[in-house]
C-alpha cells in the first residue's frame, strides 16, 4: 500500500532537502511516466503528512528541460497530495524585487517549447482551466508566515517561464520587463499546469538571486551568483516553507480534486485501454 502525503515540496536550486521535517523516510514510486527526479522524502510537521522532491534531482543532475516534470506530478498525486509548494530561483525583471528577496507569484508567462507537459494526448483528450494557475490562498497562507520571519516576501508577479538552460538575452530580458512581467525562471509554469491536470493546488515561492541582464549596473548573470543566493536564502527559504505547512494544510482538500470531470472531451467509447491505465490515477479519488 502506497503512504500518503497532504502537502507536497518541490524543491529547485539550492533546495536538495528540507530541514525541520520529522520520521523522515525516502519511497520511489513507478508512475506512467516513469522515475521521478529522485526518491521522495516523506515525514511529518506538527502532524501534517509531507512528501518532498527536488526537482533537478540531488546533485542538480537534470536540466530545466530534462526533469521528469509528469512522473514528478504523478508521484504527488499517486501518494495523495491535495497541496503542492514549489520553491525556485529566478531573476528580477523590476528594481524593487531585490536579490535575496522571496515572491509569492501569481501569474506565468510560458515561453518554453521542448517539454511534456500535459498529462493528455495519445488515446485521451482533456482541458483544464488555467486563468488563475495559482492558489491564493496559499499565497496568503505563506505571506501571514513570513510576518513573523526576517524575510521580505513580495505578493503577486508575474513568471516569464524561458526554456533554458542559457540564461536570457538583453533583448528578451526587455521584452519581458515590457510586458510587466516581475520575475524570470525555467521551471515553475509546467509544474503549474500539471498540477492543475492533477487536482492539486499550486503555489511558489520564488527566490530572487539576481537582476536578470536588463540592469545597467548588474552583471552578466552567471551560475556562481545564483549558487551564492540561493545557498544564501536556502535556510529562510526552509524556515518559511516548514512554517507554512500546517497554515496550509488547515485549507484543507485542493478545489480543483473534480477538475477532470467534464474536462474530457474523447467519447467514452474511444478512449483506449493504455490511455485508461495511464490517467487512472488522475481522476482517483
Amino acid at each position: 500500500m502506497i503512504e500518503r502525503a497532504t502537502i507536497g515540496v518541490i524543491g529547485g536550486s539550492g533546495v536538495y532537502g528540507m530541514a525541520g521535517v520529522e520520521d523522515v523516510r525516502e519511497i520511489s514510486l513507478d508512475t506512467p511516466y516513469g522515475s521521478a527526479s529522485d526518491a521522495l522524502l516523506l515525514g511529518n510537521v506538527e502532524g501534517v503528512p509531507v512528501a518532498f522532491l527536488p526537482r533537478h534531482g540531488r546533485g542538480h543532475r537534470f536540466t530545466p528541460t530534462e526533469i521528469p516534470y509528469r512522473a514528478n506530478i504523478h508521484a504527488l498525486r499517486q501518494l495523495g497530495v491535495q497541496r503542492a509548494l514549489s520553491v525556485s530561483a529566478v531573476g528580477s525583471l523590476c528594481l524593487e524585487y531585490a536579490p535575496g528577496d522571496f515572491v509569492m507569484v501569481d501569474q506565468f508567462i510560458d515561453r518554453t517549447y521542448r517539454r511534456e507537459q500535459t498529462f493528455f494526448g495519445d488515446g485521451i483528450v482533456a482541458h483544464v482551466p488555467l486563468g488563475d494557475p495559482v492558489c491564493a490562498e496559499m499565497r496568503s497562507a505563506v505571506g501571514e508566515t513570513a510576518e513573523d520571519l526576517d524575510v521580505t516576501v513580495h505578493q503577486g508577479g508575474a513568471y516569464v517561464c524561458i526554456e533554458g538552460p542559457q540564461f536570457s538575452t538583453r533583448a528578451e530580458s526587455e521584452i519581458f520587463r515590457q510586458w510587466g512581467a516581475k520575475i524570470v525562471g525555467m521551471t515553475n509554469v509546467t509544474e503549474a499546469k500539471l498540477c492543475r491536470e492533477a487536482g492539486i493546488s499550486f503555489a511558489c515561492i520564488a527566490m530572487v538571486t539576481d537582476y536578470d541582464c536588463w540592469h545597467p549596473d548588474h552583471d552578466h548573470v552567471d551560475v556562481e551568483q545564483v549558487i551564492k543566493i540561493a545557498h544564501k536564502n536556502a535556510s529562510n527559504v526552509q524556515g518559511l516553507v516548514i512554517q507554512s505547512i500546517p497554515k496550509i494544510a488547515a485549507l484543507g482538500p485542493s478545489p480543483w480534486r473534480d477538475v477532470l470531470k467534464g474536462a474530457v472531451m474523447t467519447a467514452p467509447d474511444l478512449i483506449t485501454e493504455e490511455a485508461r491505465t495511464r490517467t487512472g490515477a488522475l481522476f482517483s479519488d
